[in-house]
């Protein structure tokens, strides 16, 4: 659980620097800032914890140079960055359990503080119909006070955005902020910028790469009172996002369809689980209509109330992480309960090992072995 509930008073310049840093993503980032206090301190640190964790070559934050340059290259794009707990920040995206450090946002930030958000997401290759109908319902939406946020993706996404621009839509992209995709997209970009808002966590001039659409979707799901899938396969990025929405206790939606579509599968398997089944706005409006903003918290188990049976080296702590641990993700709280060890000694351990590059973090507080692990003593 996070101690620290703002970053408004820390240089903007510091957390870019520790964001940006190889090896450091969100989860990280927190659990530096809770151990340490602070950013600076945070930064400070870092060299010594890589060289505990195993990495050979000495750990190097990001410079003051390109952290500013980065900073004056958002701005000079219109954008600015806005950090984790400041007053424009999306206060439902403070409680997810790895929200961004910082986003750049192009538009107007106060649209998410003025009225409620709805996420909707759907296939890329949606049928003319599904279109259509998230282009109504996203109208209809708007029209009874809510903001409808998306993936500015082809499809679903794109239609979703156009029905809402004229009461504003925002937009969570896979890339740096100034990176528009798909490019057929730039007219309503630039729509979306004057009417609502666009968000990235990325750097400045990054392009999208696979890894980047489930954090894209992380943050959909995190800002918003809930999430609408409209057409998509049981495998696609909508069902990430509508599992994110699961995770953080958010509600989940789905438009039903045919059994004989393979773009309805997806959403027909989530009401099987339990998701409300969408047929209309009002289905949208009652579904909300009973999520107060207190429903929203983290995750409150703690993993400190377990037991330790025992204090080992650190030696032989991190000798039992690596052994437990493999390709695929396991839950850290399940770590700590195996190691049977003081949960902040194995908390420390993962954050040693992961800034050594040696493990790396994956959703819902998990980690694995990393693939990367060439620099290693």
């Amino acid at each position: 659980m996070r101690t620290v509930s703002s970053l408004a008073s820390e240089p903007l310049v510091d957390v870019l620097r520790l964001i940006r840093t190889p090896n450091i993503g969100p989860v990280t980032f927190f659990a530096l800032i809770d151990r340490f206090g602070g950013v600076g301190a945070a930064l400070d640190a870092l060299p010594e914890l890589a060289k505990r964790g195993g990495k050979a070559k000495p750990l190097v934050a990001a410079s003051v140079e390109d952290a500013q340059k980065e900073i004056d290259a958002t701005e000079k794009f219109g954008a600015r960055m806005i950090v984790y707990g400041a007053p424009e920040y999306p206060a439902h995206l403070l409680n997810i359990s790895d929200p961004p450090p910082i986003i750049s946002v192009l538009g107007n930030p106060a649209i998410w503080s003025e009225k409620k958000l709805v996420a909707m997401v759907g296939a890329r290759n949606a049928s003319a119909n599904g279109c259509q109908f998230a282009q109504k319902l996203a109208k209809e939406l708007g029209e009874n006070g809510f903001i409808v946020v998306s993936g500015l993706a082809r499809g679903i996404d794109s239609f979703a955005h156009r029905g809402a621009l004229a009461t504003g839509t925002v937009g969570v992209i896979a890339g740096g902020i100034d990176n528009i995709y798909p490019p057929e997209n730039a007219p309503l970009f630039e729509q979306m910028k004057n009417t609502g808002a666009i968000i990235s966590e990325l750097p400045f001039a990054t392009l999208p790469f696979a890894g980047s659409f489930p954090g894209r979707n992380r943050i959909i799901a995190g800002m918003t009172l809930g999430t609408l899938v409209v057409e998509a396969s049981p495998k696609s990025g909508s069902l990430i996002t509508a599992r994110f929405a699961l995770e953080n206790n958010r509600e989940v939606m789905a438009i039903p369809g045919s059994p004989l579509d393979p773009r309805s599968r997806g959403g027909n398997q989530l009401i099987k689980q339990g998701a409300t089944l969408v047929e209309n706005t009002q289905d949208i409006l009652q579904a909300l209509s009973h999520i107060r903003s207190d429903h929203f918290s983290e995750d409150q188990r703690d993993l400190f109330d377990h037991a330790p049976a025992q204090k080992i080296s650190h030696d032989e702590l991190q000798t039992l992480l690596l052994e437990k641990l493999s390709i695929t993700p396991v839950a850290v709280d399940e770590l700590i309960e195996q190691c049977a060890a003081p949960a902040g000694d194995v908390l420390t351990g993962l954050l040693e090992l992961e800034l050594a590059g040696r493990i790396r973090r994956s959703a819902g507080n998990k980690v694995c072995i990393s693939g990367e692990m060439d620099d290693v003593a």
